[in-house]
């Protein structure tokens, strides 16, 4: 009895959700703004790589609009459910894993590219950007209106991205052929700058929103005396699963990879939140992972494109070595 008279006492004393349901959506909106413009410049690249390297249309890659209606609004309301304490490491979450990433592709040039840290990172790009424009927009006497010119700005990019997705999977074949269109001969010279000009953006994005989240955490976890004495090694440890669930990763397929590291961050920021958080956010972070699996779950053709693209890269990659290898060895046999 204690127990639950405890369990209710926690739910009574927090926040369950953030205080003005208005202002939660008009975030909501611009994270899943986000997550489209990225998903659908991502299949513009990937689509005309696709075209560029084998000359045939691929198939499968459209999908019915009503399917993107429901993703996105299903987005718009777990973004909005999502309070900014655990936004905030989230943000940090995905910045470590992503420095990880980095690191281990910089040990290992043959290793995958940023594609699949791009596909991955979709809800913890919305959590980014809901985290920095309410941290922006924190204190401000028209926050609503502030947030509302934010949602606009955010519909009209994914409005523009999305009809240049939708233009490029019907027309591109034909017009990088013709040469009789403007933006397929756009995309056409600069296909290889769609790419980074993204993950640019992306980078941006996560670095304005990690030093938002680093603000939030601590006024929220880290503001009293014995606080850092408990996360120093909280962080140490975590940093540490993320190290080895990127090794791990590596040795793995994409797709089965990507979700044994989603279960893993379950239990690990789970742990996390019922350590040092209250009942709100444990439930926020299984809210979290809600929003990875609506995420996920419909990019599985983006997801084998990717990987397809990055294991013909590995193996041009290796083939390259070989031919220098034998080529080295052959002008030392000649000259012995």
């Amino acid at each position: 009895m204690f127990f639950f008279a405890w369990i209710f006492g926690s739910f009574s004393d927090c926040n369950l959700f953030d205080c003005n349901p208005v202002e939660c959506f008009f975030k909501g909106v611009a994270g899943a703004c986000g997550i489209s413009v990225l998903c659908s410049l991502m299949r513009v690249h990937l689509f005309i790589q696709t075209c560029s390297e084998h000359e045939r249309t691929p198939g499968g890659q459209l999908r019915d609009n009503w399917r993107k209606a429901v993703q996105f609004w299903c987005l718009t309301a777990l973004l909005s459910l999502v309070g900014q304490r655990v936004s905030s490491l989230i943000v940090l979450e995905f910045s470590l894993r992503a420095v990880s990433a980095w690191a281990s592709a910089g040990l290992d040039s043959g290793g995958k590219g940023p594609q699949l840290l791009l596909i991955q990172c979709q809800f913890s790009l919305g959590c980014s950007v809901s985290c920095f424009l309410a941290f922006l927009h924190q204190g401000a006497p028209h926050s609503s209106l502030g947030l509302l010119l934010a949602a606009a700005i955010g519909w009209a990019l994914a409005s523009c991205c999305h009809g240049l997705w939708n233009h490029v999977a019907r027309l591109y074949p034909l017009h990088s052929t013709e040469r009789n269109c403007g933006k397929c001969i756009t995309l056409l010279t600069s296909r290889r700058n769609i790419l980074v000009s993204l993950q640019k953006v992306v980078v941006m994005v996560f670095a304005l929103a990690t030093l938002a989240a680093t603000a939030t955490m601590y006024d929220h976890f880290l503001s009293q005396k014995d606080a850092p004495k408990f996360w120093i090694p909280l962080t140490l440890c975590y940093t540490m699963l993320v190290v080895y669930n990127q090794e791990k990763q590596q040795q793995q397929p994409g797709a089965e990879a990507m979700w044994n590291s989603v279960v893993l961050r379950l239990g690990a920021l789970s742990v996390l939140m019922l350590t040092v958080g209250d009942w709100s956010d444990v439930l926020h972070v299984l809210i979290m992972f809600l929003g990875e699996a609506v995420c996920l779950l419909p990019c599985q053709d983006l997801l084998q494109a990717a990987l397809k693209e990055e294991d013909e890269k590995v193996s041009k990659y290796e083939k390259s070595d070989r031919q220098t290898t034998n080529s080295y060895t052959t002008k030392t046999s000649e000259g012995s």
